[in-house]
């Protein structure tokens, strides 16, 4: 092991020794941590250093865990007092999951506890060893496949994630009804091109970035299953899956299953290649060679594979725990405790089946999966229920559990999801626990199975998700949020801290798509969800079209016992979205005590037309006592109430209570300094844009929101182009203030690509993938349009300022906008949503506070581009009384 990681683990061993000494690790029944507890003759000790011929006994455990399920099924018939399984220090490296099942449960008001000591770790990865430097290939190395790794899709050196070899793409594409052809052979000409995955990110098409994917919510993913010359055959399903979804006849625009388009864009090229030796470039890439049987990786500086103390771990097993009951013998009273869940991967992408993404990282799979699944009564053979497409599984699983814990556990460098509660899951408990660099969505609860609730047992309800760590998760699957719940009853979500995540944080119901076509929602059995007190920050890192808290569908019967979203901190969107996204068919929603700012596009939104019925109302929806910079006034608009809600001048105005309660509580707030490898530079910026003016490229793109525990203090572009490059650094917190880079200097007449990394302490990171080459011109392109639109909603003190986004200007889109207000004051508007709004066409905003009470004032706005300032819109507004 090295220094590095060492130090890492240790420092894990004693904050769990601590946590042991002051009862902090949930020190509930059977907990190692209780007062006065004492070993019992039931308990059964294991030991990586254990024998299985020993009695399980603290001074002679046994080694594997299967032996410990053995012991523990002798001896729950007639349990007096709840069962530990010790798990001594170190790694438990696992050839096959842990299986357990109804016979493995508690009894007699009992539970079984499987007690890590913080530092305890299960793991589904293979050491790689033996590193040599790669003949022919300055810089690589390669070391033989260890036993068992036939593929995988990740990579770890010292706990920290190595990256894939990606790359942009070295020719042209022209789609075909199976795959593309080529502009050139050259695909054709390397190693392993049938091993190649082709990366379709969605986004809103900031700058010259073209949109991608299946909705700018999604990052789908298709295998190559051929290279003959410039035909590439893409393989199937996952390519019909994501290019021929069924539409209505009478609709061609739209697609049956009402999510996105039926198709992959129809001129766009993949966002960029993964998986190539060819595309081994960039310091931290990997790629697995399984023809040679061999494993290439390019060192990041600082790292020393001749030191056999650097530990490189490929994960092997898909799955580390499954606890899978049934509808008529669930699993029950389990807890995994002070537990690590490590190196597990997913390969189900690898195969012919690929990501073929609708939404929260659902996809659709099978060979008519397109024409059928989840099409239940809007296509002939659609599978039932409507919109019940294949879910992410869990690297730990639990299938129809009852009363199952999860606490003081550690979910990192897993290749699914993290946790997986499935259907049927209840009364269950998912608390103290940090979810990390895990590829796909951190905690599923529930599924999209609307159950008849005449079969109770099925029924996902009851279930607690709280003072959780979830942050820098999905690294893969992008379009996975960190909690996701489906149907469910009474499931609680409270007091969760995430932060740096590239999509939604957390999102909740489903089936509400058949609002789009005026029907209503998809009945379900869902009632009384509560998500209140988490801290959400940082959230829309690179795709759109979500929110900090995502929900839709019907979530009741009434206001009463409908979905309550309450006492929220959301800010610092990056993506076009919402703070609070009511989305098709959200009905009886409650969003109060809520305090949010810094998101782009709205706080809370969106309406929708309430289909049960004729009478043109909207769903139900309660907007009360929020804290916001959006500004709507008092009203009802056919069943949507928004009343009582205070315009925030400033963050520091929000009220200190609910504040000081969103986010994880104290007591348990040792989870936010959990960290799962030392700090390492960050990973490279994803979806580059950039366009053209006089004499420069200006250049926006993604945040590295995997940092690796270390902030990023600054970014560097390269602009490459007539035989030279060009960089500029731009710091990280001018990035977040404008939202873009300028690279300055450049020859007019002249193509540049542009390329931008991220720096931290530790050093600087890999390489983005280049944007779209553009070509600087003598004079910049045109003067934005006029503004129009302006109105504000005004306080006491200050004022809410919405307009409208001006047509595109070609290609020199808006960078910001400036305000002036009739006390003399100009204010700059820049930032993220000062990009995203334009492609996508929505409303911008923003507060003007330090006004006086009972005081008309005159705004105007104005559009800024690289050439110039517009004409100015105006609206004139009076603020009240105070």
């Amino acid at each position: 092991m090295s220094d590095a990681r060492a130090r890492t683990r240790s420092g894990l061993i004693a904050l769990a020794a601590a946590l042991a000494t002051t009862g902090a690790l949930l020190g509930g029944p059977g907990a190692a941590a209780d007062d006065g507890q004492r070993a019992r003759a039931q308990d059964v000790w294991v030991s990586p250093h254990g024998h299985d011929d020993a009695p399980g006994t603290a001074h002679r455990p046994v080694r594997t865990l299967d032996r410990a399920r053995q012991l523990v099924r002798s001896r729950t018939a007639h349990l007096t007092a709840d069962l530990t399984v010790h798990l001594g220090p170190g790694t438990f490296r696992l050839d096959h999951p842990l299986a357990l099942d109804a016979a493995d449960s508690g009894g007699n008001g009992h539970t079984v506890v499987w007690q890590g000591t913080g530092s305890t770790v299960l793991s589904g990865g293979a050491r790689v060893t033996r590193w040599r430097p790669a003949p022919d290939h300055p810089g690589l190395w390669s070391a033989p496949a260890p036993q068992g790794l036939d593929n995988t899709r990740q990579l770890y050196v010292d706990g920290v994630r190595a990256e894939r070899a990606a790359g942009a793409l070295p020719v042209t594409l022209t789609r075909t009804d199976t795959g593309y052809t080529a502009s050139a052979d050259t695909l054709a000409h390397w190693r392993n091109p049938a091993d190649l995955e082709f990366v379709y990110t969605g986004g809103t098409g900031v700058f010259n970035a073209r949109t991608y994917g299946l909705g700018g919510w999604t990052e789908p993913r298709c295998p190559v299953a051929a290279v003959h010359g410039t035909e590439i055959t893409m393989a199937q399903p996952c390519w019909d899956n994501s290019t021929k979804r069924a539409v209505f006849p009478d609709n061609p625009g739209r697609t049956v299953n009402m999510v996105g388009p039926g198709s992959l864009t129809e001129h766009a090229q993949p966002a960029y290649l993964e998986n190539a030796f060819e595309l081994l470039t960039q310091p931290g890439q990997w790629y697995l060679d399984r023809t040679e049987r061999t494993v290439y990786y390019r060192p990041r500086p600082g790292e020393d594979l001749t030191d056999d103390g650097t530990d490189v771990e490929a994960p092997v097993l898909q799955q580390l725990v499954t606890a899978a009951g049934t509808a008529q013998a669930p699993v029950h009273d389990l807890a995994f405790r002070g537990l690590r869940f490590e190196y597990a991967t997913w390969l189900t992408p690898s195969t012919p089946e690929g990501f073929s993404e609708i939404q929260a990282g659902y996809t659709l799979t099978g060979p008519n999966g397109y024409a059928t699944e989840g099409l239940c009564g809007y296509a002939q053979g659609g599978s039932c229920p409507y919109g019940a497409w294949t879910k992410e599984p869990g690297n730990v699983s639990v299938q129809h559990g009852q009363r199952v814990e999860f606490s003081g556990d550690v979910f990192t460098h897993l290749g699914a999801a993290g946790l997986e509660l499935g259907d049927g899951a209840q009364q269950s408990t998912v608390r103290d626990d940090v979810f990390t660099d895990i590829s796909g969505n951190g905690v599923e609860v529930g599924g999209t199975d609307v159950t008849d609730p005449a079969t109770a047992a099925d029924i996902t309800r009851d279930n607690l998700v709280t003072d959780n760590h979830l942050y820098a998760l999905p690294v893969e699957f992008r379009g996975g949020v960190a909690v996701l719940n489906g149907y469910s009853r009474h499931d609680t979500i409270s007091h969760n801290q995430i932060d740096h995540i590239p999509y939604t944080a957390i999102s909740l119901g489903w089936g509400g798509w058949p609002d789009k076509i005026k029907h209503p929602a998809t009945p379900n059995y869902s009632h009384d969800n509560e998500v209140s007190d988490n801290l959400i920050h940082d959230h829309m890192q690179v795709l759109d079209d979500g929110a900090g808290i995502y929900t839709q569908g019907l979530t009741g019967s009434s206001l009463a016992d409908g979905e309550k979203v309450t006492g929220n901190v959301i800010h610092d969107q990056w993506g076009i979205g919402k703070a609070v996204y009511t989305d098709n068919g959200c009905t009886y929603e409650t969003v109060a005590g809520n305090v949010m700012y810094g998101v782009s596009f709205a706080d809370v939104a969106s309406r929708h037309t309430d289909y049960r019925d004729a009478l043109g109302n909207n769903d139900p929806t309660l907007i009360s006592g929020n804290w916001w910079e959006e500004g709507t006034p008092d009203g009802d608009n056919k069943g949507l109430v928004t009343r009582d809600n205070h315009l925030l001048a400033d963050p520091s105005d929000a009220p200190d209570d609910v504040v000081a309660a969103a986010g994880v509580e104290p007591g348990h707030r040792w989870v936010l300094d959990v960290r799962t490898a030392e700090p390492a530079v960050p990973a490279a910026p994803l979806r580059v844009g950039t366009f053209a003016a006089d004499g420069a490229v200006y250049a926006t793109w993604s945040p590295a929101y995997v940092d690796h525990g270390s902030p990023v203090e600054s970014y560097r572009l390269t602009a490459t182009g007539g035989g030279r490059s060009v960089t500029a650094e731009v710091s990280a917190e001018d990035f977040a203030r404008t939202g873009y880079g300028v690279v300055p200097g450049l020859a007019d007449g002249t193509a540049y690509t542009v390329t931008v990394t991220a720096r931290n302490d530790r050093g600087r990171g890999a390489e983005s993938v280049p944007a779209a080459p553009v070509t600087p011109t003598t004079g910049g392109g045109a003067q934005p349009a006029a503004i129009t639109g302006v109105t504000g909603y005004a306080s006491a003190g200050a004022v809410s300022l919405h307009w409208a986004v001006p047509e595109s200007t070609g290609d020199t889109p808006v960078i910001g906008y400036t305000v002036t207000a009739s006390d003399g004051r100009t204010i700059a508007v820049t930032g993220r949503d000062a990009l995203d709004t334009q492609p996508a066409r929505k409303a911008m905003f923003r507060v003007v506070d330090g006004l006086e009470p009972g005081t008309t004032y005159t705004f105007t706005v104005a559009a800024v581009t690289a050439t110039g300032t517009g004409p100015v819109g105006t609206a004139t507004v009076t603020t009240p009384a105070s």
